[in-house]
């Protein structure tokens, strides 16, 4: 699995890991029999593009709990919802950023991030920083700390193809500056 190795070498090789994960995800969106990407757009699938990696967007973060409880509920394609909780707030240097907990399956951490750049150099709807119910993390804990680097944003499916239902970044998960981090918008992306 891409996380657990990506996870493996974090904390000791950032930048390394970080090319790993970049790497495999190029290899998910364009190999993969359920890769967001048409399969009729796969053979001239360009690959992703990602920023270079920079240290000083890696962080370990406390949860601050203390926050109104709220509950977010993104309909899907097929008339269901996907409900979330608020779990509590990270701060980060650049602005800070909702912590949601995905109340339904087996429940996990979901983190999205919206900042300036999206809609011209990043994916207009926002990208996925944390998403533990699949696997997409660093480490950590809601309970504790999490690891939070931006250079690990990447685009949510929906990004590749309208036909995928996404939640996307609500407001509280919107940076007020550009983070030159993670995945760029995708070469079958509109950036819208």
């Amino acid at each position: 699995m891409l996380y657990s190795a990506v996870r493996d070498t974090s904390e000791a090789d950032p930048a390394g890991a970080h090319e790993q994960w970049a790497a495999g995800r190029d290899d998910l969106v364009r190999t993969h029999p359920a890769s967001p990407v048409p399969p009729e757009a796969r053979a001239g699938f360009a690959g992703l593009r990602h920023a270079p990696y920079d240290p000083a967007l890696r962080f370990v973060l406390p949860v601050d709990p203390n926050v109104e409880p709220r509950r977010l509920e993104v309909p899907t394609a097929t008339d269901g919802v996907v409900p979330f909780v608020l779990a509590g707030r990270l701060h980060l240097p650049l602005g800070d950023l909702d912590v949601w907990w995905l109340d339904s399956y087996g429940g996990g951490v979901f983190v999205p991030v919206k900042d300036a750049s999206a809609g011209r150099a990043t994916y207009g709807g926002g990208r996925y920083l944390l998403d533990t119910v699949k696997g997409a993390d660093l480490g950590g804990s809601v309970h504790d700390a999490l690891v939070v680097d931006l250079n690990f944003a990447y685009n949510p499916s929906c990004a590749y193809d309208p036909a995928w239902t996404c939640p996307l970044a609500p407001p509280g998960n919107t940076l007020g500056v550009d983070v030159a981090a993670g995945e760029y918008v995708p070469p079958t992306g509109s950036g819208d």
